[in-house]
């Protein structure tokens, strides 16, 4: 049976939570959020989100602001199974067995996905698009109650995106929590026109911060954030083809500001533990990860775009797997120290 917030256990520990974004891939940070949800032991005081991270942290807020983890875990599922099925009203040859990638998942047999693929070499989204039509927004119009996250935010929730004509980070919060803040966040400039917020354009945050630490540095009391990673750190091999070579100039490219941020974590913690700061002075951050590197580096770059409900939920129970391993073997260091090496990991 799964724990609520109405029959939490006593050994409670407070987290902040870094949710990265990957497309369809986010049904992992799904299966990840779920577990722990399920879990119990653990109070989310911030989360800081990216792209399909935003979207899962907006659903996650909305869950939560009855204070239970139940609704929490029944709204992230109910946004994923109208996510897969508007996606199978717009593409018709999705269920067609014989065009399925039954091992990666990849969609590179599909007509529908060869012709956007085609389609989007060519023409930009204010060309094949030019009444900017999202069927997200009306995904997230349905599931998620913005004026009430803006009323009352159960967590601290960050939205990073990235500022088109200052190339800056953009964090939405508080009273700015909208659904344009999430579809900025989550906007890739070669499928969607950049999104305007108050006079400013935005695309996709995961360019400068996927997702941005500092937030939770600065404005969450807990020193444990728990990164959930969706673009693989580690890709054996080089990769040949085209399709191949932009994925991981992608990936590199979308982790590089994490890296960054790790850089300067471990650089304070450093001074921290040598005591070359006055105590209080800076904040040492307990950092950790749940990821499955060799699960998304075997995944088929077009499957970045397959909302197909059975591969979703194949993401969703590898997260959930993840996490539940990862809870095993790191609840007992949250609050004491980090369950990764940062600098073996990140730097």
């Amino acid at each position: 049976m799964a724990t609520t917030n109405r029959e939490r256990p006593i050994a409670q520990k407070t987290i902040a939570l870094a949710l990265q974004g990957g497309g369809m891939h986010g049904a992992f940070t799904w299966g990840v959020l779920d577990r722990l949800l399920e879990d119990g032991r653990l109070l989310i005081e911030g989360v800081s989100a990216t792209s399909a991270g935003a979207m899962n942290a907006a659903v996650l807020a909305h869950g939560l602001l009855t204070g239970d983890s139940e609704d929490a875990r029944q709204a992230l599922h109910d946004f994923w199974r109208a996510v897969a099925q508007s996606a199978q009203s717009y593409d018709p040859f999705g269920k067609i067995p014989w065009l399925k990638g039954t091992h990666t998942f990849g969609l590179d047999h599909s007509p529908m996905y060869l012709l956007a693929d085609v389609v989007l070499r060519i023409l930009s989204p204010y060309q094949f698009n030019p009444h900017n039509m999202n069927p997200l927004r009306r995904i997230l119009d349905q599931h998620v109650d913005f004026a009430a996250l803006r009323r009352h935010c159960p967590i601290h929730l960050y939205l990073c995106a990235t500022n088109v004509e200052t190339g800056k980070i953009r964090i939405f919060s508080g009273q700015e929590l909208c659904i344009e803040a999430v579809l900025a966040s989550a906007c890739l400039p070669t499928l969607f026109q950049a999104v305007e917020i108050n006079g400013e354009h935005y695309w996709d945050g995961g360019y400068v911060g996927n997702p941005a630490i500092f937030p939770l540095i600065y404005n969450c009391e807990t020193h444990d954030v728990v990164i959930v990673h969706i673009n693989p750190i580690v890709r054996p091999g080089v990769p040949t083809t085209a399709a191949d070579i932009l994925n991981r100039m992608n990936e590199v490219s979308f982790n590089s500001s994490l890296m960054r941020e790790m850089r300067a974590i471990a650089f304070v913690t450093k001074l921290i533990q040598q005591r070359s700061i006055e105590p209080g002075g800076m904040k040492e951050m307990l950092i950790h990860s749940i990821r499955s590197d060799q699960t998304m580096a075997a995944l088929g770059v077009s499957s970045k775009y397959n909302a197909d409900w059975d591969f979703l939920c194949s993401l969703r129970d590898k997260g959930r797997t993840e996490a539940g391993a990862w809870l095993e073997e790191n609840y007992h260091h949250i609050g004491q120290r980090s369950s990764v090496d940062i600098s073996r990991e990140f730097l």
